[in-house]
C-alpha cells in the first residue's frame, strides 16, 4: 500500500482508514463474531495484525449502580441481566456474599439445588459458547447441535422457575420454591442422553482437519501472560494451571462433589476447545451426584424477617403475615460491614463485593467480571496473526459484553 495521508474508505460497510502504510479497521461494534457490541480497532499490515485495541462501554446497564436502590432480595434480578448467559451463577455469587455479610448458613439441600443448577447452567453456557464458536470458523451444524440440548436445559429452568432464562431462582437463605416434583426425574434423563451429544461434537470438530487449522497454534497465551492479565477460567486451565475455585476455594457444598479439574498445556484456540469440552462432561458428572445423592430437608433457611416464610403459613398465621409484609415492602436490614464472595462461572473467576451501611440497600455492589480480565489478553493472542484468526480468537475467549461492561 502506498504511503498516503489519511483517506475514509467504505469497504463492505466496516468504516477502514489508511495510516501510512498500515490499515485501520473498524470491527465491531455490530459485528457478528465479536460476540457482543465490542469493538475492536485493528491496525494491519496487509494480512497481518499489528496493533488491537478493544473498545469497550457500548453495553453499559449501570446494573452495579441500581443494585444500591434496590432492596438486597431486589438486586437478585439485576445480577441476572450481567452475564445472560449464566444467570444463576450471578445470582449465587452475590446471594453468596449476602449470606457471608449475614453470616446465614443455608440449608443443605439448598446447597445441593444450587449446585446442580449452576452446574447446568455451565453447561448451556459452554452449549452457546461451542455453537456459535464453530458457526464463526464456518461449521454451522455444530451450532444447530448445540442449541438443541440447550433448549433442554431452559426447559428445566422454565419446570423449576417458570423462566426460560432470567430465573432469578437463588434467593438469600436458599432457593425461592421447593423444586417441582419431577425435576430430578427430568434433570435426570437429560444427563443420560447429553454423553452422547457430547461425542457427536467431537466427531465433527475434534479431528477434523479444516478444524485443527483454524485452532491450533492460533492464539497462543502464555501462563506468565495470563497471571498477568487476571485471566482465569477455561483460558488459563488451557495453559495448564490448574486453578479451579470449587476445588481451591470450595463454596456451596462442592467440597462434597467427586469431580476433575480438565487442563491442557498447549495455551492456544484448540486447547481452550479442548477444556471446555472436558468441563462440559465433568458438569455431567456433577449434576449426577446431585441427582443421585440429593439430601432431604427444607430449601431455605429458617431466619425470621430475612427469608420469606412459607404460603401457608402465611395464609394461616398473623406473625407470618406480618414477616411477609414487612420483608416485601421494607426489605431487611443486614449489620454495617463488607464481603466478597468469588465463584467459578463457565467463564472464569466472578466476584461479588458488597458493602452494607446497615439499611436495607447495599451501599455498594462491584462484581469482578471474568470477561473483562480475559478481553484485556486479546490483543496479545491477536497481535502478529492473520486477520482471519481474530474471529477464532475471539470465539475461543468466550467473553459475555453484558458480563464487560455491567
Amino acid at each position: 500500500m502506498a504511503d498516503v495521508s489519511s483517506i475514509p474508505i467504505a469497504v463492505s460497510g466496516v468504516h477502514v482508514e489508511t495510516k501510512g502504510k498500515h490499515l485501520i479497521l473498524n470491527m465491531g461494534p455490530q459485528h457478528p463474531s465479536t460476540h457482543g457490541v465490542l469493538r475492536l480497532v485493528l491496525e494491519i499490515d496487509g494480512e497481518v495484525v499489528v496493533k488491537a485495541t478493544p473498545d469497550i462501554g457500548y453495553l453499559h446497564t449501570g446494573i452495579e449502580k441500581s443494585c444500591e436502590s434496590k432492596f438486597y432480595q431486589q438486586a437478585v434480578t439485576l445480577t441476572d441481566r450481567i452475564d445472560y448467559l449464566c444467570p444463576l451463577t450471578n445470582n449465587l455469587c452475590y446471594v453468596l456474599a449476602v449470606e457471608k455479610l449475614i453470616g446465614m448458613e443455608v440449608p443443605r439441600r439448598a446447597q445441593w439445588i444450587r449446585v446442580l443448577l449452576n452446574e447446568l447452567s455451565r453447561i448451556s453456557s459452554h452449549l452457546v459458547w461451542l455453537g456459535t464458536h464453530a458457526l464463526d470458523i464456518g461449521a454451522m451444524s455444530v451450532f444447530l447441535y448445540c442449541f438443541r440440548e440447550r433448549e433442554e436445559i431452559l426447559k428445566i429452568y422454565e419446570y423449576v422457575s417458570g423462566q426460560r432464562m432470567m430465573t432469578s431462582y437463588f434467593r438469600v437463605g436458599g432457593v425461592a420454591l421447593e423444586p417441582p416434583l419431577g425435576m430430578l426425574e427430568r434433570v435426570r434423563a437429560f444427563i443420560k442422553t447429553f454423553p452422547d451429544k457430547i461425542a457427536e461434537y467431537e466427531t465433527l470438530l475434534t479431528h477434523n482437519p479444516i478444524w485443527l487449522g483454524r485452532t491450533q497454534n492460533v492464539g497462543y497465551l502464555s501462563a506468565a501472560d495470563c497471571l498477568a492479565w487476571g485471566v482465569t477460567g477455561p483460558c488459563l486451565r488451557a495453559v495448564g494451571v490448574a486453578l479451579d475455585l470449587r476445588k481451591t476455594n470450595p463454596y456451596s457444598a462442592y467440597e462434597e462433589f467427586d469431580f476433575e479439574v480438565p487442563v491442557r498445556s498447549e495455551g492456544d484456540v484448540y486447547a481452550r476447545y479442548m477444556v471446555r469440552i472436558a468441563e462440559m462432561k465433568q458438569s455431567v458428572r456433577i449434576v449426577q451426584q446431585a441427582v443421585e445423592g440429593m439430601p432431604e430437608g427444607p430449601f431455605k433457611a429458617a431466619a425470621e424477617g430475612i427469608v420469606l416464610p412459607d404460603r401457608d403459613k402465611m395464609k394461616s398465621e398473623m406473625e407470618a403475615l406480618i414477616y411477609h409484609f414487612k420483608i416485601v415492602t421494607e426489605g431487611f436490614k443486614i449489620p454495617a460491614g463488607e464481603a466478597y464472595q468469588a465463584i467459578e462461572s463457565p467463564r472464569g473467576q466472578m466476584g461479588y463485593y458488597v458493602v452494607s451501611d446497615g439499611t436495607s440497600k447495599p451501599y455498594r455492589v462491584h462484581v469482578r467480571s471474568a470477561s473483562f480480565g480475559n478481553l484485556q489478553a486479546l490483543p496479545r493472542m491477536v497481535e502478529g496473526r492473520l486477520l482471519a484468526d481474530v474471529v477464532a480468537i475471539i470465539g475461543s475467549i468466550d467473553i459475555v459484553l453484558g458480563e464487560v461492561d455491567r
